[in-house]
């Protein structure tokens, strides 16, 4: 098998891989929203749980300041 011939299996297998784009391309964007979605949620619940910590370590008086 030459190098050639590799690369052009390689190529075809990305191809046949990623064609499912092209045809659902409605699928794309409800990923990107979907993503964008959970990347708030994420935040939303990351800066709740510091403002929980925050206020914890606002009433203990054992820790160094």
């Amino acid at each position: 098998m030459t190098l050639d011939g590799f690369f052009r299996g390689l190529g075809d297998i990305f191809q046949l891989g990623f064609q499912w784009l092209q045809n659902d391309f409605w699928f794309v964007g409800f990923m990107n929203y979907g993503t964008i979605v959970l990347g708030f949620i994420g935040l939303f619940y990351w800066l709740n749980l510091q403002n929980k910590m925050n206020i914890e370590a606002d009433n203990n008086p054992d820790q160094i300041k």
